[in-house]
């Protein structure tokens, strides 16, 4: 049993689900580093090489399960859900929290550190961005295959001319939107 390396993308979006991963690699992989560092075409090509090399899961909250239950809530889902897929004798999350769940090691900045990390936020974050993309045309308002549901400069100029959409996250507080009457 190797690594299981955990990461998620979409804690801080206002939109959107929050996507998260776990990867244990059958086999090494070249070019693996933070998902964040490499451009969208380099992972493109690494999530096909790393569903062919690994066993992996991939969680997805969505945004009104976000709202209800909160984003602790949906990471400690995420992260039991993982960890009950997958059979390791080690997980290692990225940061510094384990959210109620022991049995985990974290890592601050792993997803640079640990390829099994990298491989996680690639899956995560690559499954994220497709699925925000595959809604930029049923919310035409919102240019969520631009800026993925990110607080943007843009994606606030969005939300005070046409308010939320159902695909918002309307517990989370955007300062810039506070004198705005979306609340």
């Amino acid at each position: 049993m190797g690594i299981c390396g955990i990461d998620e993308a979409g804690r801080g979006p206002i939109a959107g689900p929050l996507v998260m991963a776990g990867v244990i690699l059958k086999e090494k992989i070249e070019g693996l580093r933070d998902s964040k560092k490499l451009t969208e075409k380099k992972r493109e090509i690494l999530f096909d090489k790393i569903i062919q090399k690994s066993e992996y899961k991939i969680v997805e909250v969505s945004n009104t399960i976000i709202d209800e239950k909160g984003l602790s809530f949906a990471i400690n889902y995420c992260l039991k859900k993982i960890v009950n897929s997958l059979k390791s004798n080690r997980y290692i999350f990225d940061g510094n929290s384990k959210f109620g769940v022991d049995i985990l090691e974290t890592m601050i900045k792993g997803d640079d550190k640990v390829p099994q990390i990298s491989a996680a936020s690639i899956l995560a974050k690559v499954t994220r961005d497709r699925f925000m993309k595959s809604i930029a045309d049923i919310y035409p308002n919102y240019s969520f295959a631009k800026h993925k549901g990110y607080i943007t400069k843009q994606h606030i100029e969005e939300m005070k001319k046409h308010g939320f959409s159902d695909i918002h996250r309307k517990s989370y507080k955007v300062k810039a939107l506070q004198q705005e009457n979306l609340f």
